[in-house]
């Protein structure tokens, strides 16, 4: 008896935050950090801070909530039966910038009871997530036949909403290395995943274009790959 293939990985979701600062595209520079060598997904690839949508991010209330345009955009084309709302997949965003970058995308504020574990240190501080200063401008399903599949929601933001210093990585965790504020030009030279490279693009777009009527969505979530536009 043969034996049987192994089930694929669950899809699920995520959110990653492109950080940018110092304006226009001539002298903007993005965010970027290295993952580990051993790690299971993308090893030693540059990425955005970003991971999946855990539990707690689903009870937090932002400070200001997203536009509505981001909203509407956002609960699109579900792929998973439990997709998050808009406000977990934001709070995603900044709860991955704040524990792999030590940023906080954030404002002063009290929290409506106790914060989630994962959130402890962000309340301690005294702030909210922000996410009126978040711009979706990407959204990707993992190919099949990776050992981790995500289908990832991008976020664009600038540095010139961060409570704090852009350049003060001291409170990061160990997740991601080398992270640094690199020219959007110079960031294509470094070893980074092809969704990566893609969305690197879509921002600079964004950035010289302003808003786009549309989303791109690299959809991998069927049998057969599919470019999307979310309008």
């Amino acid at each position: 008896m043969k034996d049987e293939a192994p089930a694929p990985p669950p899809i699920r979701d995520a959110a990653t935050i492109v950080l940018v600062r110092d304006g226009g595209t001539d002298r903007a520079r993005v965010l970027m950090g290295q993952r580990g060598a051993g790690a299971v997904f993308m090893p030693s690839k540059y990425v955005f801070p970003g991971g999946a949508v855990d539990p707690g991010d689903r009870s937090v209330t932002p400070a200001a909530p997203l536009p509505e345009a981001e909203r509407r955009r956002l609960v699109q084309l579900p792929v998973t039966k439990t997709a998050p709302t808009p406000e977990a997949m934001a709070a995603a965003a900044v709860r991955e910038l704040w524990e792999e970058a030590g940023l906080m995308l954030g404002r002063p504020g009290t929290w409506p009871g106790e914060a989630p574990a994962d959130w402890a240190d962000f309340a301690s501080a005294g702030m909210l997530p922000a996410g009126d200063c978040l711009r979706f401008v990407f959204r990707a399903v993992t190919p099949t036949g990776r050992p981790r599949r995500f289908d990832a929601r991008f976020f664009l933001a600038r540095a010139e909403d961060l409570a704090g210093d852009p350049d003060d990585f001291s409170r990061a965790t160990d997740e991601l290395s080398h992270l640094h504020w690199i020219g959007l030009a110079e960031a294509r030279a470094l070893d980074l995943p092809f969704i990566t490279e893609v969305v690197l693009a879509e921002a600079e777009a964004v950035l010289r274009e302003g808003p786009q009527d549309s989303v791109p969505f690299f959809d991998n979530s069927g049998p057969e790959s599919m470019f999307r536009r979310i309008a």
